[in-house]
């Protein structure tokens, strides 16, 4: 296409003015061609879809476009807009002269189909219409993509109400939503919206495994009620992971490739790199499948998937350690079984290398500066990071808490 390649070759030689309303302008401008250029990108990725061009390569319409350089996430968006504007003309126009983002229009899409999930019958023409015109006025008194979103389920509820079959909001599991993904950062970012009797069970499991607990001296639990119920989340999680009766589960928690070469280039099959510590606090008593691969990726050797510490010695560090020994005492069910001397670092798999750790804990000693030592008495003991004792003086268990190191010797 010369006209489209020759508007490439202007934008390569674009150079910034100087003056302040000069760059107001040329900013104004280039929004407004972004805007233009996301419709004429969807337009065309709803005709490659109509046209069936992927299946002509063995792809998808979305795989398609990412191999011609679309992030996964805007392919999504793309095919999403590109069928919404085949089907509402009066969108279409808005965003083919530059006047509404594809940000925007993608929230007018997805607020689209919400309505019609909630209407459980085909909407009306003129129920489209109304909706489309309520959304587009959002859009142009500056509402955000979030704000149309919100606009649209208060939409879809007054359609809902009107409709012979209507199910309440709270109850209805066809807009049930849940998505996990991994930020700029490696972090992962989880985010639902569930039916009410969804929504109950996660309430009642998050409480019950988040109320706070002492710390080792005594004093209020230190952690922030959201890290005390990501806590919670990683209890269940491990619960579920570890249930004989669940079917369908994998086979293991967490897949670990570690390259031969370069084990600080660890990482895991859906959240990517990991560190060393990392590395070494799944290796204690996670479920983990552990791949080794050489320079070219081709695995060398592979564990075990099955816990580090069998079933027998797992009971015997219960009855020693009762639950969590660092802090807490949380249940033995919740606690990992964790190697005294890091298993990556050649530390065996015996009674006098293990304790018991919640997960909680188990993060402070890889990652916090706790210490665990077994003293003569062959229990564990606990030593502080300097931030907390300066001394670094070792506390003993938590079902010992009476006692200290001079009395076991």
């Amino acid at each position: 296409m010369p006209h489209i390649e020759h508007l490439c070759d202007q934008l390569a030689a674009f150079a910034p003015p100087d003056t302040a309303r000069e760059v107001h302008e040329a900013l104004s401008a280039l929004l407004r061609l972004r805007n233009m250029v996301d419709h004429h990108a969807a337009v065309l990725a709803g005709a490659v879809e109509r046209l069936g061009l992927a299946k002509e390569q063995g792809r998808t319409t979305r795989e398609l476009l990412i191999v011609m350089g679309a992030a996964p996430a805007v392919a999504t968006r793309l095919l999403r807009i590109g069928v919404a504007l085949a089907g509402t003309p009066r969108l279409a126009g808005h965003t083919a002269d530059g006047s509404v983002s594809g940000e925007h229009a993608d929230a007018i899409a997805r607020g689209l189909s919400h309505i019609g999930v909630r209407a459980r019958e085909p909407l009306s023409e003129s129920q489209r219409q109304t909706c489309v015109t309520d959304l587009l006025a959002q859009a142009f008194s500056g509402a955000t993509p979030a704000d149309i979103d919100r606009r649209a389920r208060a939409l879809g509820n007054q359609v809902a109400d009107d409709a012979p079959a209507a199910v309440p909001a709270r109850d209805d599991r066809d807009i049930n939503t849940f998505d996990v993904a991994t930020d700029g950062d490696g972090r992962v970012v989880v985010r639902g919206d569930v039916d009410a009797v969804i929504g109950e069970k996660l309430h009642t499991m998050i409480d019950a495994l988040s109320g706070p607990r002492p710390e080792p001296d005594g004093s209020p639990d230190a952690r922030s009620p959201g890290r005390r119920r990501s806590e919670a989340l990683e209890r269940i999680l491990d619960a579920a992971a570890h249930g004989d009766g669940l079917v369908g589960m994998p086979k293991h928690q967490v897949l670990l490739t570690l390259p031969a070469d370069s084990p600080d280039l660890a990482s895991m099959a859906f959240t990517g790199p990991v560190t060393l510590d990392t590395v070494r606090l799944l290796t204690c008593d996670a479920t983990v499948t552990g791949i080794t691969v050489d320079k070219d990726g081709v695995p060398v050797a592979m564990t075990d998937n099955v816990r580090l510490f069998p079933p027998h010695l797992r009971r015997a560090l219960i009855v020693r350690d009762g639950g969590c020994c660092i802090k807490c005492g949380a249940p033995a069910s919740w606690a990992h079984a964790h190697h005294i001397k890091h298993h990556a670092d050649g530390g065996k798999t015996v009674l006098d290398n293990g304790c018991l750790l919640c997960p909680s804990c188990h993060t402070d000693v890889h990652h916090n500066g706790w210490d665990v030592v077994l003293g003569a008495d062959r229990h564990p003991w606990l030593v502080p990071p300097a931030s907390v004792d300066p001394e670094r003086r070792p506390l003993p268990t938590y079902n010992r808490r009476t006692m200290r190191l001079d009395n076991a010797a």
